[in-house]
């Protein structure tokens, strides 16, 4: 949670900030309130919508991510401070410059990246960066949308609010919009390769060496199926399983060093329920046995 914690401030602290984008944040929606509402301070109002907000999380969500969203929220601004302190963003700039990038659109392109890698962490281990991150996950969580669209969708409400706020031109605020939407496809892309599981097809005469394999050395389950050849019409054995690149790896190692005849199919996963995660509990079981 800290080093996804410390990237996100790190793509705040180095291109947001100087850049002056407009982006579909808690941060956003507070200054248009303030805007309309002159005598309540942005950091209050940032405060107060957290607030709600981690409580709403605690009881659609859950108590664990309720807890580390308080957890983040507190951490973000000092991890921002964290950053200027290490190396201050003015050291990067060249003589004219007023962002890192010297455009806005490379400085929304580098943040969009690093933030949408630090939030898509976040939410694969349960917590986020507090603000919109917790309206996206209530949404998710509802209505069952991927967690990139909630992003998107709340972030681009905040963004057509932004128009309220005196002196803002339109040319930030679509790039603002823009940059929202991108956020939402960098999160739904990091959130699949975090979760990413190859699901393996093998038909093969030797399929008992190799299902003995995937349940003893791999520690995985497997399902079987019979079949029978559309061709030779010959009955046969097929072998599905869930297996992480790693595994597959060492799978496909394993069959062509043992010379193995067979015939695979291999697809991506990204959505996987149930009980995947009870390997765990079985491999701490195997090496108590070795």
């Amino acid at each position: 949670m800290t080093a996804g914690l410390l990237v996100g401030a790190a793509a705040v602290y180095y291109f947001l900030i100087p850049s002056k984008i407009v982006i579909g944040t808690i941060s956003g929606l507070a200054m248009v309130l303030n805007s309309l509402i002159p005598a309540i301070k942005v950091s209050q109002f940032v405060l107060m919508l957290n607030v709600v907000l981690v409580i709403a999380a605690v009881f659609i969500v859950g108590k664990e991510f309720g807890v580390k969203s308080i957890v983040a929220s507190i951490f973000l601004g000092p991890a921002i401070d964290l950053c200027e302190w290490i190396y201050p963003y003015s050291k990067f700039l060249e003589p004219g410059q007023t962002s890192v990038m010297g455009d806005p659109w490379f400085d929304l392109c580098c943040f969009v990246l690093m933030l949408s890698a630090s939030q898509a962490f976040l939410f694969r281990i349960n917590a986020s960066t507090g603000g919109l991150d917790i309206v996206a996950m209530i949404i998710s969580k509802l209505t069952h949308i991927e967690i990139g669209t909630c992003v998107s969708v709340a972030g681009i409400v905040v963004c057509l609010t932004a128009f309220s706020i005196p002196g803002n031109t339109f040319r930030m605020v679509v790039i603002g919009i823009i940059g929202t939407w991108l956020n939402g496809l960098a999160i739904d892309y990091f959130m699949s390769s975090l979760n990413r599981r190859k699901r393996v097809c093998i038909v093969s005469k030797e399929n008992e060496t190799i299902r003995k394999f995937i349940i003893e050395n791999l520690v995985r389950g497997c399902t079987l199926y019979e079949i029978k050849g559309g061709y030779s019409g010959d009955p046969g054995v097929e072998i599905q399983a869930l297996l992480t690149q790693h595994e597959y790896g060492r799978l496909m190692e394993f069959i062509e060093k043992n010379h193995i005849q067979a015939f695979i199919t291999a697809g991506n996963c990204s959505e996987i329920h149930g009980n995947w995660f009870q390997h765990k509990l079985q491999r701490e079981i195997a090496r108590q046995k070795n």
